[in-house]
């Protein structure tokens, strides 16, 4: 009934390698949680009581669900988009067109089929959550409620994914306006809680954020309401959303052949007057009309800097990053200018959400700077050049760098906002000084340069040595994701057992061996490096220390520890793997691309 594009997808996706990878990574997550929740509440050296496994339970089921969410929220967006985006780049979505196929098999099948590997959660997620019953604390109707609330949440993410990349023409744009639309809708969604709150009660209009956004909805089935309700808010997101995610693919049906092909024009030379006319101008003839314009001296830097290498109208996702920031920028300002003392690590405030999405786009620019040439069958014309390997990488680098400055510029200059009212650092004779907060902001300064570096050139790497361009776009986006969110994990750890770097050391030591087993699999899983496999191990451990350093190194304190030194350790370990990486791109290229063996594979 859904065609034979979700038949085909449904037969092949339990047969791929990273089937098995995806369901045994699931299962690796929800243990280390598990660890964590235990330690947190009960511990290793004494036998748990009743209650205590009882707290245990819904501790376990409380994080264990926020951090499917936001798995399911993003990566559901993010498949769908890749995989639509990827038949685009590779000319063979209108092969589709020209089939039989009906409008909705062409959409349904890519969406729905996109979502398959998403399903596999479930199938970890569902037994997962069904056990947790066993240890109390659980209701069976909390867990119905959960699973629904994760399943339409992906099925709208998915539909969500599926029409902007029919939309769009490039990977990139897909991708990044993909994961701004969903930051966007989540803020549109608390603005009309607090819009209806000027017509009904805050519990009505509580009601109403639970039925249009996830985390409040998910919210209300992890802390119940103690008054009746009618309908739970549950039940209510679960109908909104699957009818959010209904329209919006009825939208992507119907605009199917007006989007697609996108319209842009073929240009053809004109034809010459005569024979002889065309003789006289064959030599100064091209294939694009109008004056030839002067190439630099690189001409890949050229091409990234100068032409619409990412697609027409790239402004559009420009104004859209600016928009959201521009939103996570008020409300972050806001919740600092209230009333009261300022929360400790006021700084992050704004400045960790704006810095994951960031990075985010920087590092989906990077990956699709390689992968939309691949598909477009472009990077192996570009590889038998005479363009040299420092053409070719720094290049690419830079033009990276220069058409992602929009996203970097607002990180900066909100840094700068932060030191000067004196919220990026503590002190305990409450010197609030911008002389005081100037060390603190070089320190975050240079530590998002080194940062930015590691995804750009992360990027390139993998995209260099994947073949398959969905792949190399997800390992990228995940390598920064989990990055990211597995720190700001690490830091809830350390807040709810005020500070005790002890109490979660085991949990930790799973964090980071997880860590390092990821990374170097995206890093060098295909083609071994001591460096690299270095690299995978200091660069969690980096990560580890400077968290630990930052939160806990004053305990019993509001004075923050110095930002020097872990500067020093990420700077030492993410440079360390920016060179692992660019050495062989660069001494190396054939090998590095895989294009041709190494003296030792010969």
């Amino acid at each position: 009934m859904l065609g034979p594009i979700f038949n085909r997808e449904f037969l092949t996706v339990p047969r791929r390698e990273r089937h098995h990878a995806i369901r045994l990574a699931s299962l690796a997550l929800l243990w280390v949680i598990g660890i964590t929740a235990w330690q947190a509440t009960v511990g290793f050296t004494k036998d748990a009581a009743l209650g205590e496994t009882a707290r245990f339970g819904l501790l376990l089921f409380q994080i264990a669900s926020y951090v499917q969410l936001t798995l399911l929220l993003f990566f559901s967006a993010l498949s769908a988009a890749s995989t639509v985006a990827q038949e685009k780049d590779r000319r063979t979505f209108l092969l589709l067109l020209l089939t039989d196929m009906r409008d909705y098999e062409i959409v349904l099948g890519k969406m729905l089929g996109s979502l398959l590997p998403i399903v596999i959660l479930f199938g970890v997620t569902v037994p997962f959550f069904s056990m947790l019953l066993l240890l109390g604390g659980v209701s069976g109707t909390q867990v119905i409620q959960t699973i629904l609330v994760l399943a339409a949440t992906s099925f709208a993410a998915g539909s969500l994914g599926a029409l902007v990349a029919l939309w769009r023409d490039r990977t990139f744009q897909a991708l990044a306006l993909a994961v701004l639309a969903i930051v966007f809708y989540l803020f549109v969604a608390q603005g009309a809680g607090l819009l209806a709150r000027l017509f009904v009660s805050t519990e009505q209009a509580t009601v109403l954020i639970a039925w249009l956004e996830p985390y409040s909805a998910m919210l209300f089935v992890l802390e119940p309401p103690s008054e009746g309700m009618i309908v739970h808010p549950a039940y209510g997101f679960t109908v909104f959303m699957f009818f959010f995610g209904l329209a919006l693919t009825g939208l992507g049906v119907f605009k199917l052949r007006r989007w697609n092909p996108s319209g842009e024009p073929v240009q053809q030379r004109e034809a010459p007057e005569d024979a002889e006319a065309e003789m006289k101008d064959r030599a100064k003839a091209h294939a694009a009309p109008g004056k030839a314009r002067d190439v630099w001296k690189n001409p890949i830097l050229w091409r990234e800097i100068c032409t619409y290498a990412y697609g027409r109208r790239p402004v559009l996702v420009k104004l859209a990053y600016g928009l959201v920031t521009a939103l996570i920028v008020y409300f972050a300002i806001s919740e600092l200018n209230r009333g009261g003392e300022r929360p400790e690590f006021a700084a992050a405030y704004g400045l960790v959400p704006a810095a994951i999405l960031s990075l985010l786009l920087i590092s989906a620019q990077s990956a699709t700077s390689i992968t939309s040439e691949r598909d477009g069958k472009a990077l192996d014309l570009l590889l038998v050049t005479d363009l040299d390997p420092r053409e070719f990488v720094f290049g690419k680098l830079g033009g990276v760098l220069y058409n992602t400055k929009e996203f970097i510029l607002p990180l900066g200059l909100l840094t700068i906002y932060y030191a000067i009212i004196g919220v990026m650092a503590y002190s305990r004779d409450g010197d609030a000084s911008f002389a005081k907060n100037f060390g603190p902001m070089l320190c975050v300064l240079m530590a998002f340069a080194v940062i930015i570096a590691f995804v750009m050139v992360l990027g390139l790497h993998v995209s260099l040595r994947i073949e398959n361009s969905r792949l190399a776009v997800v390992n990228t986006l995940g390598t920064v994701f989990f990055l990211s969110v597995g720190t700001i994990v690490s830091i809830y750890l350390i807040v709810i057992n005020g500070g005790s770097l002890g109490n979660q050391l085991l949990s930790f030591s799973a964090f980071i061996c997880l860590g390092i087993g990821g990374l170097w699999w995206v890093l060098s899983a295909d083609r071994p490096s001591a460096a690299l496999s270095l690299s995978s191990i200091l660069c969690p451990f980096a990560m580890f220390y400077s968290v630990v350093n930052i939160l806990i190194a004053k305990p019993g304190s509001r004075e923050s520890a110095d930002p020097l030194i872990p500067l020093l350790v990420v700077g030492a370990a993410f440079g360390f793997t920016i060179s692992a990486m660019l050495v062989p791109l660069l001494s190396e290229f054939d090998v590095a691309t895989g294009r041709t063996t190494s003296n030792s594979e010969e």
